[in-house]
């Protein structure tokens, strides 16, 4: 009986230091919107690999061959003390995306996890403070899983070895009225559902509205990578995002980011700009130019002696049609200090790649 009184008395200390919102009355703003997303693709790689499979990206995955990129639904909960979001998703790009999910044990592994987009549940802990945990969109980085909110359809290379979801908790916090807004964030690890290690990793992002123009933002992760089989190294990643609305309606814009990570005795770097700018309704210009760095392979693995010192380019069109369509066609090349992309033919491969895409995605 002791015992069942005291387990009574923390559990009564708990409940009285929890946040008010968690305790008023039942939510009546709740609202539920459901959503869905196809992005279909065919790209043509000059380099024609053999293997169809392309390097160094997730998205457009495949030469030569008509396939769905991304393909999801999902529901999203809305109110003044939950929310949430559920989405499923399939595609190549998820295929190459978590193909390095680790499997550690008989529960665990891309076989299950890679159909899931998102899901979490979120709560109000006060007046503009969320915590929110489960599987989610990764924080670092300025482009979007989603093809459509990105200002070119491939993406770049900061982007592609960044993580594009995590698995952890987070808070975030913006007073109203307030242009700044922050996140801090306990994680598995970069851009891993199941555990590598014993060790979690930690986070955070400052995001600033400038002007209404302007935005700039900061983010940060901090962890060890390493199996435990391995010595402990910590990795330390600096991110530095900024974006400008150009334009009478602001609907044009330019964005940029510089990376820098540190992991042991080796660094790596990657920088890029990119412009999303219309040239008459429902009709827009896209351009990027990027370079990137990892002579020590901490996160892009070549499996060559000087490791990925790269540098690219590219140039699209995307046009809006009526009812949610968005057709986008683009022109990219790569180029790199070493022989890194397959080819078919000799030699069998190339330090350029040049790619030729096309996309059709619908939302709804």
């Amino acid at each position: 009986m002791r015992s069942v009184a005291r387990w009574w008395t923390v559990a009564a200390m708990l409940a009285a230091a929890l946040p008010a919102p968690l305790l008023g009355q039942s939510d009546t703003t709740l609202h539920v919107t459901w959503s869905g997303f196809v992005d279909t693709y065919y790209a043509y790689d000059f380099d024609t690999p053999a293997g169809i499979d392309r390097a160094f990206t997730t998205q457009a995955a495949r030469h030569n061959e008509f396939n769905v990129n991304l393909a999801f639904a999902g529901v999203t909960l809305t109110g003044d003390r939950v929310r949430g979001r559920l989405a499923l998703q399939a595609g190549t790009s998820v295929q190459a995306n978590y193909a390095g999910e680790p499997t550690i044990g008989a529960v665990s592994g891309p076989s299950v996890s890679r159909n899931i987009q998102e899901a979490t549940a979120g709560v109000r802990l006060g007046t503009g403070l969320w915590m929110d945990a489960g599987i989610y969109f990764s924080y670092i980085g300025a482009e979007s899983w989603i093809s459509r909110d990105n200002p070119t359809y491939t993406r770049s290379l900061v982007a592609e070895y960044t993580p594009y979801y995590l698995s952890g908790a987070k808070l975030t916090w913006q007073r109203p009225g307030s242009p700044v807004t922050v996140q801090v964030h306990v994680m598995n690890g970069w851009q891993n559902i199941s555990e590598t290690n014993g060790a979690k990793a930690v986070g955070g992002r400052v995001d600033w509205q400038v002007t209404p123009r302007v935005s700039v933002a900061y983010a940060n992760f901090f962890g060890n990578e390493q199996p435990d089989s391995l010595p402990s190294r910590t990795r330390i990643f600096n991110q530095v995002l900024g974006k400008v609305a150009l334009g009478s309606t602001g609907d044009g814009y330019v964005q940029g980011q510089v990376d820098v990570g540190h992991q042991g005795s080796s660094d790596w770097w990657g920088w890029v700009v990119a412009a999303h700018l219309p040239v008459r309704p429902r009709v827009a210009v896209a351009a990027r130019i990027e370079a990137y760095q990892d002579p020590d392979q901490v996160v892009l693995a070549t499996g060559t002696p000087n490791g990925f010192h790269g540098a690219g380019a590219s140039l699209g069109l995307d046009v809006a049609v009526p009812g949610g369509a968005l057709w986008r066609v683009e022109a990219r090349v790569l180029h790199t200090t070493s022989d890194l992309f397959p080819k078919n033919g000799a030699p069998a491969s190339s330090p350029t790649d040049g790619l030729l895409v096309s996309s059709l995605a619908l939302t709804f």
